[in-house]
């Protein structure tokens, strides 16, 4: 006669047991925390030291973030530049000896093995200050704009980029840049477009990068906040046209997105805390001269919870060395 049995009912874990109160016992059960191989460093690149509203680096500086960036534990980059020359047309990306480039190049050179990221943009070119060539009418020129971005990529990788990332959201820009690259020799290079929801947490940048667009605004292919089905579906999207990894921001109103994503692609998936998150979360302590990072802490740990490869941020090395 086959032995039968009634399931136990579990008694639900009361707030003052052995369970919640002993530490040792809390931390065999508590979940892998957040490390700095979880972040990825911002860095804005100007060409001399500025005083500006968020922290910038030289090119001679850089050698020496990243070789604390390495000992730390931290195993990527974005790279940002600005351009004190700009036109109409954008070339001045191109340029071999580019701030972007010299950049990238002092980046590698110090720490060949992090992976260096950059922005793959006009917002920094443009004499208009807009992520994309305009054409009649002050309209698109969705042709110029996926070509040049195309060359910006390939300029990036020969200069030893290994993730490139095309920011204007302009559709045709991602797989532009995957076909320069692959006709060019560099399939081994990886392509993160932007994916954005529109935000005032973006003005600390463009003031910094001198990125502000001179209509004021520049959301025209940027999605609505409350849009997250169509941010879901522009993600999938640029995976399709080639992306190998996807940058959504900004960070703090991405997690249900994030979440989502999760369960429909196997693409790395990367939140930027962009320059307003930055600000408003942290601050320096008088009575130490540090910077607090705890709430990016927390930030960063309920984003790898909702499914983050990592986290970008400018706060990266604070964030680490508290980790640490």
């Amino acid at each position: 006669m086959p032995i039968t049995t009634t399931p136990r009912r579990r008694t639900p874990t009361g707030a003052d047991s052995p369970l919640r109160s002993r530490p040792a016992v809390r931390n065999l059960l508590e979940p892998g925390t957040l490390t700095p191989a979880d972040l990825s460093m911002v860095l804005l690149v100007t060409t001399e030291p500025a005083d500006r509203p968020m922290p910038t680096v030289t090119v001679q500086r850089i050698p020496a973030v990243m070789r604390e960036a390495e000992t730390l534990g931290i195993r990527s980059v974005k790279l940002f530049a600005e351009s004190a020359d700009r036109d109409t047309t954008g070339e001045n990306s191109l340029a071999p000896d580019s701030l972007m480039v010299r950049a990238i190049h002092a980046a590698k050179d110090a720490s060949p093995s992090i992976a260096v990221m950059t922005e793959t943009c006009l917002c920094s070119y443009t004499s208009d200050g807009l992520c994309y060539l305009a054409g009649a009418h002050g309209r698109p020129n969705v042709t110029a704009t996926v070509e040049v971005t195309g060359r910006q990529a390939v300029a990036h990788a020969e200069a030893g980029a290994d993730i490139v990332g095309p920011a204007s959201m302009l559709l045709g820009t991602t797989a532009g840049a995957r076909r320069a690259l692959d006709e060019s020799g560099h399939e081994g290079v990886s392509v993160m477009p932007h994916v954005i929801f529109w935000s005032s947490l973006y003005d600390g940048f463009r003031l910094t990068m001198r990125a502000t667009p001179k209509s004021g605004t520049d959301r025209e292919f940027q999605i609505h906040p409350g849009r997250a089905d169509q941010f879901v579906d522009t993600a999938l999207r640029l995976e399709a046209d080639g992306a190998d990894m996807l940058l959504l921001e900004p960070a703090m109103f991405t997690a249900d997105v994030l979440a989502t994503l999760r369960t429909l692609t196997r693409a790395p998936l990367f939140p930027f805390s962009v320059s307003g998150e930055y600000n408003s979360l942290t601050y320096v302590d008088p009575s130490t001269g540090k910077r607090d990072v705890r709430r990016l802490v927390e930030l960063f740990t309920m984003l790898k919870r909702a499914g983050a490869s990592a986290g970008l941020t400018y706060a990266a090395l604070d964030v680490a060395r508290s980790l640490t």
